[in-house]
């Protein structure tokens, strides 16, 4: 991989291009905080009703699913509820993007979703460590999910020759790899984290993982008496059907052609300033076009590079920010990575591959964006740290 700094996206912006680049995404961002109100809040009231009224009816059909028609549309429902508490709900009131209602029922502090993952070790390791160093290669841990090498920078292993099958396992048990991801086991085996850090993760993760695992392949296939067999499948089917689609919308949002990884050094990320941070989300994301149902359906992460611009900014406004963060890219000749969903995957698995082999497998990668070394450390990168709820802010000015 070229280390030419001429070759990143970000080579031709002057410190002053940077600095009012910061300024225009604090400013889109400070208005549409500032214009949210009822119409935002009956949005996620509505989506929580039609999750709550699929899994209802999907597990009531599923009481019954001995009789093929029920097993397919109870599965159909179950599944369709589990992917929008995942995406649309669990993701992101887990980011604080409802935070400001004040509504204990769906606030950053007390929503535990239905994953295996603890909502505590998922807040830790998604919103803090991902969102604050987004693709920095050695530091955001997201980067491959300790299992692939997905960037020709990351040293490569044996291992990887197989990654085109651990990436097909993983997508179909993905809240069980992100689970056992973060319990760092790997950050404890280099001395960087205490074992019994990992110890008490681990605890947390039996009893969550027990709860789920009683839930939906115990309790409700008993319910249903005679049907117990396929209101298992059915189960099974959903969980997986969940697991696939979260996979395949994390990965079409981070690893498509285009999208750029940094090679900093700590003395960098220190001295980034806001609008530094900002361009790093900005090149180190990718979206994905569709309808407003698959925006939906993907939690609104169909808009990743908004959502790693503003994090906790309302889901449901993303589509509202998004033209006018693509004229500022326009503006200042930076790449707004967007694709379909099938073009987006297809990289994603080309990638996945060619990066099975040593160097990449001979195919000329997209250079890393080693970009511009930052030349003053801001207050807000001084002591950095989760706030409790664990969410990602945007830096206080």
């Amino acid at each position: 991989m070229s280390t030419d700094t001429s070759a990143s996206p970000l080579a031709h912006l002057t410190p002053e291009d940077i600095e009012e680049i910061g300024r225009e995404l604090d400013a889109i961002r400070d208005e549409v905080m500032a214009d949210l109100g009822e119409e935002d809040a009956a949005y996620i009231r509505k989506v929580i009703a039609a999750q709550r009224g699929l899994e209802i009816a999907g597990r009531g059909a599923l009481l019954v699913s001995l009789f093929p028609p029920a097993w397919l549309a109870g599965t159909t429902m179950l599944s369709v509820a589990k992917i929008l508490e995942n995406m649309e709900l669990g993701h992101n009131i887990m980011h604080g993007q409802w935070d400001w209602m004040r509504d204990p029922e769906i606030h950053s502090t007390t929503w535990e979703w239905d994953n295996v993952s603890s909502s505590d070790g998922w807040k830790h390791s998604h919103n803090f460590q991902h969102h604050t160093f987004t693709n920095v290669l050695g530091k955001d841990r997201d980067l491959g999910y300790t299992l692939l090498r997905i960037d020709p920078e990351q040293p490569w292993h044996p291992l990887h020759l197989f990654q085109p099958v651990t990436n097909t396992v993983l997508a179909l048990f993905f809240e069980w790899g992100v689970a056992f991801y973060d319990l760092e086991i790997d950050e404890a085996r280099a001395g960087k984290r205490p074992w019994s850090n990992v110890a008490s993760d681990v605890k947390r993760l039996a009893k969550k993982a027990t709860k789920q695992l009683s839930k939906d392949y115990l309790l409700w296939p008993a319910l249903s008496g005679p049907s117990f067999l396929p209101a298992f499948l059915g189960n099974v089917t959903a969980n997986a059907a969940r697991n696939v689609w979260t996979h395949g919308v994390i990965f079409c949002g981070h690893f498509p052609d285009g999208v750029q990884t940094f090679d900093y050094t700590e003395d960098q990320l220190e001295a980034e300033t806001r609008g530094d941070w900002y361009l790093r989300q900005l090149v180190g994301s990718a979206n994905i076009d569709g309808s407003r149902a698959m925006h939906i359906m993907t939690g609104n992460l169909s808009y990743q590079i908004e959502h790693h611009l503003f994090p906790d900014l309302p889901s449901n406004r993303y589509a509202e920010v998004a033209p006018r963060v693509k004229e500022i890219c326009e503006r200042y000749d930076l790449p707004y990575v967007s694709g379909s969903l099938p073009k987006q995957y297809a990289q994603v698995v080309r990638k996945v591959v060619r990066m099975s082999f040593p160097g990449g497998g001979g195919a000329p990668p997209a250079p890393t964006a080693r970009g511009r070394p930052p030349t003053r450390p801001p207050p807000w990168r001084r002591g950095r740290r989760a706030v409790a709820c664990g969410s990602w802010r945007t830096p206080p000015r």
